[in-house]
């Protein structure tokens, strides 16, 4: 009976060896960094870090830019702010219609009629003179009407 029981014990401790040499060749191919599990994911764990650096520097370059577009538009509106209130002032000054024009005022007339007459082209045939119509009355009051953009229409 002991010698059964030897012969039995040393049948499961050499199925047992048989078992794990199995399990380690399969252990090495699936571990292999070539061709097995083990180098897909280290591919994957590569792309995973290079990832994470493009969305850190994605991450710093939309905050710079953000940034920057804030001080834009806190300038834009700083400027707007000031035309608007040119505009007021200049609303309030007396019209001088008659009041004769000073050097650099006709200089700035004279500069912005050439440039009219170089950017228009001149016709071949000589166009009739339309008739005068006659000059539209200007309410006075608001210079300016300040649109809403909310219900602007995109084509």
């Amino acid at each position: 009976m002991d010698l059964i029981a030897d012969i039995l014990l040393a049948a499961g401790a050499l199925g047992a060896g048989f078992y794990c040499f199995v399990l380690s060749r399969r252990l090495k191919k699936f571990n292999n960094l070539e061709k097995g599990v083990g180098g897909a994911v280290a591919v994957l764990s590569s792309q995973v870090d290079d990832l994470n650096k493009s969305l850190q520097d994605a991450q710093t370059i939309s905050n710079n830019s953000s940034q920057k577009l804030q001080q834009l538009t806190s300038r834009a509106d700083a400027v707007a702010q000031r035309l608007e209130l040119m505009m007021a002032s200049m609303h309030d000054l007396p019209a001088e219609q008659n009041a004769p024009m000073t050097t650099q005022q006709t200089e700035e007339t004279d500069a912005l009629a050439a440039a009219y007459e170089a950017e228009t082209p001149v016709a071949s045939t000589p166009q009739p003179t339309p008739e005068p119509e006659p000059e539209e009355v200007k309410p006075s009051g608001l210079m300016f009407v300040r649109h809403n953009r909310s219900h602007s229409q995109v084509a």
